[in-house]
Protein backbone atom coordinates (compact mmCIF):
# COMPACT_ATOMS: atom_id res chain seq x y z
CA UNK A 1 0.00 0.00 0.00
CA UNK A 2 2.95 2.15 0.36
CA UNK A 3 2.38 3.21 -3.84
CA UNK A 4 -1.03 4.02 -3.22
CA UNK A 5 -0.60 7.58 -1.39
CA UNK A 6 2.28 9.32 -2.16
CA UNK A 7 5.05 10.64 0.09
CA UNK A 8 4.90 14.14 1.83
CA UNK A 9 8.46 14.99 2.35
CA UNK A 10 8.78 14.66 -1.57
CA UNK A 11 9.50 17.60 -3.96
CA UNK A 12 7.31 18.66 -6.38
CA UNK A 13 7.91 18.37 -9.94
CA UNK A 14 8.72 22.57 -10.22
CA UNK A 15 11.66 23.21 -10.85
CA UNK A 16 13.46 26.50 -11.12
CA UNK A 17 13.72 27.57 -14.81
CA UNK A 18 16.69 29.80 -14.32
CA UNK A 19 18.81 27.65 -12.96
CA UNK A 20 21.40 26.42 -15.51
CA UNK A 21 21.83 22.78 -14.29
CA UNK A 22 20.09 19.68 -16.22
CA UNK A 23 17.44 18.17 -14.37
CA UNK A 24 19.35 15.02 -13.23
CA UNK A 25 21.55 17.49 -11.87
CA UNK A 26 18.59 19.04 -9.90
CA UNK A 27 17.60 16.32 -8.74
CA UNK A 28 21.28 15.14 -7.16
CA UNK A 29 20.84 18.76 -5.26
CA UNK A 30 17.33 18.80 -4.39
CA UNK A 31 18.19 15.34 -2.53
CA UNK A 32 20.67 17.10 -0.23
CA UNK A 33 18.89 20.42 0.04
CA UNK A 34 18.42 22.60 3.67
CA UNK A 35 16.75 25.64 1.51
CA UNK A 36 12.54 25.85 1.14
CA UNK A 37 10.41 27.46 -1.35
CA UNK A 38 7.50 28.74 0.69
CA UNK A 39 4.29 30.22 -1.48
CA UNK A 40 1.28 31.35 -1.49
CA UNK A 41 2.27 33.80 1.62
CA UNK A 42 0.17 36.62 2.85
CA UNK A 43 1.77 40.22 1.59
CA UNK A 44 1.12 41.40 5.32
CA UNK A 45 2.93 37.79 6.50
CA UNK A 46 5.80 38.93 8.73
CA UNK A 47 9.41 37.37 9.34
CA UNK A 48 8.47 36.65 12.69
CA UNK A 49 5.48 34.98 12.18
CA UNK A 50 7.43 32.82 9.64
CA UNK A 51 10.53 32.06 11.75
CA UNK A 52 7.42 31.20 14.69
CA UNK A 53 5.91 28.41 12.37
CA UNK A 54 9.09 27.07 10.69
CA UNK A 55 11.32 26.16 14.04
CA UNK A 56 8.44 24.14 14.87
CA UNK A 57 10.20 21.35 12.41
CA UNK A 58 14.09 22.67 13.76
CA UNK A 59 16.62 20.55 16.18
CA UNK A 60 18.44 23.25 17.94
CA UNK A 61 19.68 20.24 20.49
CA UNK A 62 21.02 18.51 17.88
CA UNK A 63 22.74 21.63 16.42
CA UNK A 64 19.83 22.23 13.17
CA UNK A 65 17.27 24.83 13.53
CA UNK A 66 16.23 27.78 11.31
CA UNK A 67 19.11 29.63 9.42
CA UNK A 68 17.70 32.77 8.15
CA UNK A 69 15.07 33.77 6.17
CA UNK A 70 14.72 35.42 3.00
CA UNK A 71 11.58 37.20 2.52
CA UNK A 72 10.78 37.46 -1.58
CA UNK A 73 10.06 41.25 -2.44
CA UNK A 74 8.71 43.16 -5.13
CA UNK A 75 11.07 44.07 -7.09
CA UNK A 76 10.18 48.05 -7.78
CA UNK A 77 8.54 48.33 -4.65
CA UNK A 78 10.91 46.61 -2.09
CA UNK A 79 7.21 45.15 -0.42
CA UNK A 80 6.60 41.64 0.77
CA UNK A 81 5.02 39.92 -2.29
CA UNK A 82 3.86 36.80 -0.86
CA UNK A 83 6.97 34.29 -0.87
CA UNK A 84 9.92 33.25 1.16
CA UNK A 85 12.86 30.92 1.11
CA UNK A 86 13.70 29.49 4.53
CA UNK A 87 17.14 27.80 4.99
CA UNK A 88 17.54 25.18 7.81
CA UNK A 89 21.22 23.46 9.05
CA UNK A 90 19.96 20.03 7.94
CA UNK A 91 18.24 18.08 5.07
CA UNK A 92 16.44 16.43 7.93
CA UNK A 93 14.71 19.10 9.00
CA UNK A 94 13.45 20.61 5.64
CA UNK A 95 11.84 17.26 4.51
CA UNK A 96 9.84 17.56 8.12
CA UNK A 97 8.90 20.89 7.40
CA UNK A 98 7.70 19.67 3.93
CA UNK A 99 5.83 16.74 5.61
CA UNK A 100 4.07 18.74 8.60
CA UNK A 101 4.16 22.36 7.63
CA UNK A 102 3.28 22.13 4.24
CA UNK A 103 -0.19 22.87 3.30
CA UNK A 104 -1.06 24.14 6.67
CA UNK A 105 -2.39 27.92 7.25
CA UNK A 106 -0.23 30.89 8.54
CA UNK A 107 -2.03 34.07 7.92
CA UNK A 108 -5.63 32.10 6.75
CA UNK A 109 -3.91 31.18 3.63
CA UNK A 110 -3.02 27.73 2.69
CA UNK A 111 0.81 27.91 2.25
CA UNK A 112 2.77 25.19 0.23
CA UNK A 113 6.94 24.47 0.80
CA UNK A 114 8.92 22.64 -1.45
CA UNK A 115 12.62 22.31 -1.64
CA UNK A 116 14.72 24.49 -3.19
CA UNK A 117 18.25 24.18 -5.14
CA UNK A 118 19.63 26.77 -2.63
CA UNK A 119 19.28 31.06 -2.28
CA UNK A 120 21.24 32.94 -4.94
CA UNK A 121 21.48 36.67 -4.27
CA UNK A 122 18.43 38.20 -6.67
CA UNK A 123 15.97 35.72 -6.20
CA UNK A 124 14.76 37.48 -3.49
CA UNK A 125 12.59 39.60 -6.00
CA UNK A 126 9.69 38.64 -8.30
CA UNK A 127 9.91 37.70 -11.88
CA UNK A 128 6.88 39.50 -12.98
CA UNK A 129 6.71 42.55 -15.38
CA UNK A 130 5.25 44.88 -12.75
CA UNK A 131 7.90 43.47 -10.22
CA UNK A 132 6.21 40.61 -8.52
CA UNK A 133 5.58 37.37 -9.15
CA UNK A 134 4.43 36.01 -12.09
CA UNK A 135 0.94 34.46 -10.81
CA UNK A 136 0.09 37.54 -9.85
CA UNK A 137 0.77 39.20 -12.98
CA UNK A 138 -2.11 37.13 -14.50
CA UNK A 139 -4.53 36.54 -12.10
CA UNK A 140 -7.70 37.31 -12.58
CA UNK A 141 -9.91 37.12 -8.88
CA UNK A 142 -9.84 39.46 -5.85
CA UNK A 143 -7.22 38.58 -3.15
CA UNK A 144 -6.51 40.75 -0.57
CA UNK A 145 -3.94 38.88 0.76
CA UNK A 146 -1.91 39.70 -2.48
CA UNK A 147 -2.74 43.22 -3.23
CA UNK A 148 -6.54 42.94 -4.66
CA UNK A 149 -6.81 41.99 -8.02
CA UNK A 150 -4.00 40.91 -10.45
CA UNK A 151 -1.24 43.37 -12.03
CA UNK A 152 -2.88 43.19 -15.48
CA UNK A 153 -6.41 43.44 -14.33
CA UNK A 154 -5.12 46.40 -12.02
CA UNK A 155 -4.06 48.51 -15.59
CA UNK A 156 -6.66 47.66 -17.64
CA UNK A 157 -9.09 49.06 -14.61
CA UNK A 158 -6.26 52.17 -14.27
CA UNK A 159 -6.69 52.52 -18.20
CA UNK A 160 -10.29 52.42 -18.42
CA UNK A 161 -10.04 55.41 -15.93
CA UNK A 162 -8.23 57.40 -17.65
CA UNK A 163 -10.15 57.29 -20.97
CA UNK A 164 -13.05 57.46 -19.10
CA UNK A 165 -11.45 61.29 -17.34
CA UNK A 166 -10.15 62.34 -21.29
CA UNK A 167 -13.04 62.01 -22.40
CA UNK A 168 -15.03 63.56 -19.68
CA UNK A 169 -12.69 66.81 -19.81
CA UNK A 170 -13.18 67.15 -23.54
CA UNK A 171 -16.62 66.94 -23.25
CA UNK A 172 -16.26 69.99 -20.53
CA UNK A 173 -13.87 72.14 -22.82
CA UNK A 174 -15.73 71.48 -26.43
CA UNK A 175 -18.79 73.13 -28.35
CA UNK A 176 -22.09 73.35 -26.58
CA UNK A 177 -20.35 72.54 -23.25
CA UNK A 178 -22.33 73.02 -20.30
CA UNK A 179 -21.82 76.03 -18.27
CA UNK A 180 -20.00 75.44 -14.83
CA UNK A 181 -21.41 76.09 -11.70
CA UNK A 182 -22.07 79.91 -11.80
CA UNK A 183 -19.04 80.54 -10.25
CA UNK A 184 -18.62 83.82 -12.62
CA UNK A 185 -22.49 85.32 -11.44
CA UNK A 186 -21.71 84.73 -7.95
CA UNK A 187 -18.09 86.69 -8.34
CA UNK A 188 -20.49 89.66 -10.47
CA UNK A 189 -23.20 89.86 -7.91
CA UNK A 190 -20.71 90.11 -4.74
CA UNK A 191 -20.82 86.83 -3.42
CA UNK A 192 -23.92 85.80 -1.43
CA UNK A 193 -25.87 88.88 -2.16
CA UNK A 194 -29.36 88.29 -3.65
CA UNK A 195 -30.33 90.05 -6.73
CA UNK A 196 -33.57 91.03 -7.46
CA UNK A 197 -34.78 91.58 -11.09
CA UNK A 198 -36.65 95.13 -11.93
CA UNK A 199 -39.50 95.67 -12.78
CA UNK A 200 -40.78 95.67 -16.50
CA UNK A 201 -43.97 97.91 -18.06
CA UNK A 202 -45.32 94.07 -18.75
CA UNK A 203 -45.41 93.71 -14.43
CA UNK A 204 -47.20 96.31 -14.45
CA UNK A 205 -50.15 95.70 -16.72
CA UNK A 206 -49.93 92.02 -15.84
CA UNK A 207 -50.79 93.29 -11.82
CA UNK A 208 -52.92 96.04 -13.29
CA UNK A 209 -55.01 92.99 -14.76
CA UNK A 210 -55.03 90.82 -12.03
CA UNK A 211 -56.43 94.25 -9.68
CA UNK A 212 -59.33 94.29 -11.83
CA UNK A 213 -60.25 90.62 -12.54
CA UNK A 214 -60.29 90.02 -8.37
CA UNK A 215 -62.68 93.01 -7.91
CA UNK A 216 -64.71 91.57 -10.36
CA UNK A 217 -65.22 88.44 -8.83
CA UNK A 218 -65.83 89.37 -5.46
CA UNK A 219 -69.16 91.74 -5.19
CA UNK A 220 -68.03 92.92 -1.92
CA UNK A 221 -65.15 95.24 -3.69
CA UNK A 222 -66.55 98.55 -5.16
CA UNK A 223 -65.78 98.78 -9.09
CA UNK A 224 -63.11 101.56 -9.57
CA UNK A 225 -64.50 104.89 -10.91
CA UNK A 226 -63.62 105.91 -13.94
Amino acid sequence: MAHVVSSLDQPSNYKDSQARVDRQKQNDLLSKSSTLYIGNLSFFTTEEQIYELFSKCGSPEEGGGVKRIIMGLDRNTRTPCGFCFVEYYTNAEALACMRYVSGTKLDERVIRCDLDLGYKEGRQFGRGKSGGQVRDEHRQDYDAGRGGWGAQAQRMEMERRREVEERYADAQDGPGAVAGGGGDWKEASGGDQTLKRGRSPDDEGDSSRAGHRMKAEDPDIEPERM
